[in-house]
């Protein structure tokens, strides 16, 4: 053996020693030390990345992980903890051809195709997901492998309409490998817009959940009772989601995780994600304390979360993607919520209540929850439109259109929800529509339609359904164009049973009339919430036939369609569905009644009566200073929590500053770029307008720096807006 030799099996003794120590620190110390003196020694190049990965130093792993492939690059396990990392950490088109690479090492190895396939689903690549997920259920050997499989498959054949079999590949899953949560989420995720899933099937499936994942946590959860004392104390409220980014549960919580009244609550933002982007900041400014829990097994993650004293934690994922069902499960929080992001029974009696509104939830369904609901008196979000720009709001781009039957002459019907929810059902009414009105067309908006053999596939599926293609118009979804299909929209057709629930309020937004049919569950009841506190009621549908009725008399007469798209933003926005006040006072009412029913529960073990007769003692004792409403607030991104009325000041005098300090007008040419001053004002306006939708005072200050930068046409706009602002808010004090 030569001394070289003998060095290098001494190095990786003490590699492997380490590693098998999990003393990750001088793993990396000794794959450092050992890459100094050789760059391709191949055992330090495996672990570096690994070690520094469960050191939750990420990027450096990365890149560990990136110079390791590069010395080398034909070691599929190096490349297989890479992609985990990658998968791991949300970035599936880096992850996706070092994968194929993998593939192409271990091309019978059921677990590198079944994460082709989970890229692919991330990256909207669902017939290579689809094939790549058969390939992995194909070469699996054991049941852990073909889990796998089917769980991708499953989420494949639910983008590509197949929702039926989806749901069943779920159930195959969880025979296989019960104790599997993923495909329990995705079942009952799955089971929304299956029409064949009774409301009562969907109960059993979150039960079966609850009682699998329940059972070894329920004998240790701490009773909390040191946390009684004051009831009107200051509670500590924690939302709990992988959402706080661009996502469409964003567009309902924002403006509760801004407003919702600090003389009461401190607000805590627990995140899941490991990705942050424009929104995520956003929500820093807006909430007290802002904690990723990413990376952290349920049991940190639980015990993070209890170590911050929380009192009341909402659950704001449900059975949806990178939930955190299994933290619940182990009662971080004494009062604990599900709210907003899931439509229905978590399954899970770890959670107390259900937040929800008495139109999805009418009474008679509360046998479908197994958690208590809390129905507010109002609508139980606060939409906002264009989270992920706000300022788009008031872009003439965004402003509502005469309706498109004016100038084409005929019809469009349309429809920009997840394609996952149009059921051969939906096409079918859809097609009986187009046979009505032989001159309408029907545009459907939708991942996927960009490739012309995914688009060619679900052309022919349409027409086995009775829709004439060559009235159909399909549009790929584009989120740098979001919204603007709508305006080549006269009518939005809803889907059935999983109705639309954030593209719901953005086509009415837009003015687009919607027609929905109505159900007897909360998923199929998401528009008819939206449409009743809109009293709009006249378009919802209890059969097909009246669906078809309701669509037809809306196309008759295309004048008096043109004339209630153009009025009705208005509506939409003095509604419930979009009033931050309104919804804010009712979640901190409902908020600390849990919270008295919780203590009283405390004081009075077992004595229903006697809870009620403190709860209503406590509910008539309000502290004097918390009989006014609260004070609308901004955060910024230094930590400052300002008034409104500070925000405007500060707003005011930073535009004073720019105008006395400006020579003169920015080329609107914009070579020279906007001043480090007014991009400041838009930066903070931006914010403001965030936290407060449509404050004049912001609105007005854009106004300012569109026209120091010769945009008279934008400063025109921001001032209508402002000016409108002005009429509304004077209105609401009367």
């Amino acid at each position: 053996m030569t001394t070289n030799s003998k060095h290098t099996d001494q190095s990786n003794a003490r590699l492997r020693a380490a590693h098998a120590a999990q003393d990750w620190k001088k793993v990396t110390l000794l794959c450092k030390q050992a890459l100094r003196k050789d760059k391709r020694h191949l055992l330090a190049n495996r672990f570096l990345g690994y070690a520094l990965k469960m050191l939750r130093q990420f990027e450096p792993a990365i890149q560990a992980f990136q110079t390791g492939v590069v010395y080398c690059p034909a070691d599929a396990e190096l490349i297989a903890n890479y992609t985990n990392l990658l998968l791991e950490q949300a970035r599936s088109g880096e992850a996706l051809p070092l994968l194929e690479k993998l593939c192409a090492l271990r091309p019978t190895d059921s677990t590198s195709w079944a994460h082709v396939a989970q890229c692919c689903y991330a990256l909207g690549l669902n017939e290579k997901g689809f094939g790549s997920a058969m390939v992995a259920y194909t070469m699996a050997k054991t049941n852990w492998e073909k889990t796998a499989a089917l769980t991708q498959r499953a989420i494949h054949r639910r983008e590509l309409g197949q929702i039926r079999e989806a749901v069943e590949d779920c159930t195959a899953a969880i025979a296989l490998w019960p104790t599997d949560p993923s495909n329990h989420t995705n079942r009952l995720l799955f089971m929304l817009a299956d029409p064949q899933t009774a409301p009562e099937e969907l109960t059993a499936a979150a039960r079966e959940f609850g009682e699998i994942f329940e059972a070894d946590h329920k004998p240790h959860w701490p009773s909390y009772s040191e946390r009684q004392g004051d009831p009107w104390r200051k509670l500590k409220i924690g939302f709990l989601s992988p959402d706080f980014r661009v996502h469409a549960v964003m567009c309902f919580a924002e403006g509760i995780l801004a407003q919702l009244d600090r003389r009461q609550f401190e607000v805590y933002a627990f995140y899941l994600h490991p990705s942050e982007d424009q929104v995520t900041k956003r929500v820093k400014c807006h909430v007290d304390y802002f904690i990723p829990l990413s990376g952290m097994g349920y049991e940190a993650q639980a015990t993070c979360i209890r170590s911050h004293e929380i009192d009341i934690l909402i659950d704001m994922t449900g059975h949806t993607g990178n939930n955190a069902l299994l933290t619940m499960v182990r009662k971080p929080a004494p009062v604990q919520v599900s709210w907003c992001g899931f439509v229905a029974t978590t399954g899970l009696t770890a959670i107390d209540y259900y937040l929800t509104d008495e139109v999805i939830t009418p009474h008679g369904v509360d046998h479908l929850f197994i958690e208590a609901l809390f129905r507010l008196p109002t609508y139980a979000g606060s939409y906002r439109a264009l989270s992920r720009n706000p300022l788009w709001r008031y872009q003439p781009l965004y402003a509502v259109r005469k309706t498109p039957a004016l100038s084409n002459g005929f019809i469009t019907f349309g429809s920009c929800n997840n394609l996952g929810k149009l059921t051969d059902e939906v096409l079918a009414l859809w097609g009986q529509l187009l046979q009505k009105m032989p001159t309408a067309r029907l545009l459907i908006e939708g991942k996927g339609f960009g490739k012309a053999d995914f688009a060619e596939g679900y052309r022919t599926r349409c027409a086995s359904m009775g829709i004439d293609t060559g009235r159909l118009v399909l549009i790929p979804l584009d989120t740098a164009k979001q919204y603007l299909a709508y305006h080549d929209i006269d009518i939005a057709l809803d889907p059935f049973p999983l109705t639309g629930g954030t593209t719901t309020c953005d086509v009415l937004w837009m003015g687009v009339p919607l027609v929905s049919m109505e159900g007897r569950s909360s998923p199929s009841r998401m528009s008819t919430d939206a449409l009743t506190h809109l009293r709009r009621t006249e378009w919802l549908a209890k059969t097909p036939g009246e669906y078809l009725d309701i669509a037809i008399d809306l196309a008759s007469n295309f004048l008096q369609l043109n004339e209630f798209r153009l009025a009705f933003r208005h509506e939409v926005e003095q509604s419930p569905l979009m009033r931050d006040d309104i919804v804010c006072q009712h979640f901190a009412a409902a908020m600390r009644t849990m919270w008295f029913r919780w203590q009283a529960k405390i004081e009075h073990p077992g004595d229903v009566i006697a809870q009620k007769n403190i709860v209503d003692i406590w509910e008539a004792s309000r502290p004097a200073h918390l009989c006014t409403h609260p004070n609308r607030r901004v955060g910024l991104a230094t930590g400052e929590k300002l008034t409104l009325e500070e925000v405007h000041q500060r707003l005011q005098k930073m535009v004073a500053n720019a105008l006395a300090t400006s020579c003169a007008k920015v080329n609107s040419d914009g070579k020279d770029g906007m001043d480090q001053r007014w991009t400041a004002i838009t930066e903070l306006a931006e914010l403001v307008l965030s936290a407060v939708p449509n404050d004049p005072v912001s609105l007005a200050c854009l106004a300012e720096v569109e026209h120091a930068h010769g945009h008279t046409d934008f400063a025109v706009t921001y001032l209508e807006y402002a000016a409108r602002a002005i009429r509304i808010n004077e209105f609401q004090k009367t």
